[in-house]
Formats: structure tokens, C-alpha cells, sequence
């Protein structure tokens, strides 16, 4: 069982994450989870109508938390991707292949009504497996 103090979490520049009270990622054992991420640089909306770069934005954006515990994308092992819609299943997916061919996690793509900014399209979490990296 994890102790809370083997418990880490990070924080990011989401301007929901201290609004709604979450952190970006959270480690714990040899498992770290990343929340929810959008396709937002600095506050900025990447790739306004364009799934495919939305998607690449918001997966960058997961791995740059994961990074900040000393994991890459070869440490993934389960993807999750929401969309609006439908329609952008083909460039949401190329998109993922395009990050997670060579490691293949397991993943689920979610048709969702919509998400806070109504201009996103994709959403997307990581989880990823440090091994024996845990401390």
C-alpha cells in the first residue's frame, strides 16, 4: 500500500488546476497518473480547429509532466483520449500512432459532449509505470 508521504504530485499552468483543486500529475508507487490535458501552452489554444495538432499539443503537454519524473514516453502504458467529435477519429488516431507506435499502450478513445472551451476538441491522460524508478 502507498504511504502518503510516497505520494508526489505536480502542478502545471492550467488555470483550472488551483480553481478546481488538482494537480497535473501524481506519482504514487510505481504509477503516475497525469489528469486531464488540453491542448494550452501558456494559457494559449494550440491547433484551433485542427484535431490533429490539438491532439499532439495535449499529449506534449501529458509527457512534459511526466518528465518532471524522470519519464519519457517509453514509460506509458495506458492513454485515454476524449473528442467532441466523431468525425476526428482518423486524425486523433494518427496522431497518437505518431507518439505511441513504438511503446503501444492500452487506450480508449471517448465520443464527449464537449469540454470547457468550447474550441477543444481533444482532451487526453497518461498513466505511466516507473518500475523499479520508484522511490
Amino acid at each position: 500500500m502507498t504511504s502518503p508521504e510516497s505520494v508526489r504530485r505536480v502542478q502545471a499552468d492550467s488555470p483550472w488546476e488551483e480553481t478546481i483543486g488538482f494537480a497535473r500529475a501524481v506519482a504514487a508507487g510505481d504509477r503516475v497518473l497525469v489528469a486531464g490535458t488540453m491542448p494550452l501552452v501558456g494559457g494559449v489554444l494550440q491547433g484551433e480547429g485542427d484535431p490533429y495538432e490539438q491532439t499532439l499539443a495535449a499529449f506534449r503537454n501529458a509527457l512534459d509532466a511526466l518528465r518532471k519524473f524522470d519519464l519519457g514516453v517509453e514509460s506509458v502504458i495506458r492513454t485515454r483520449m476524449y473528442l467532441t467529435h466523431a468525425r476526428d477519429v482518423d486524425e486523433v488516431g494518427r496522431a497518437h500512432k505518431e507518439l505511441f507506435d513504438a511503446v503501444r499502450p492500452a487506450a480508449t478513445l471517448v465520443v464527449v459532449s464537449g469540454f470547457v472551451d468550447s474550441r477543444v476538441l481533444v482532451e487526453v491522460e497518461v498513466e505511466a509505470f516507473r518500475g523499479a524508478l520508484a522511490s
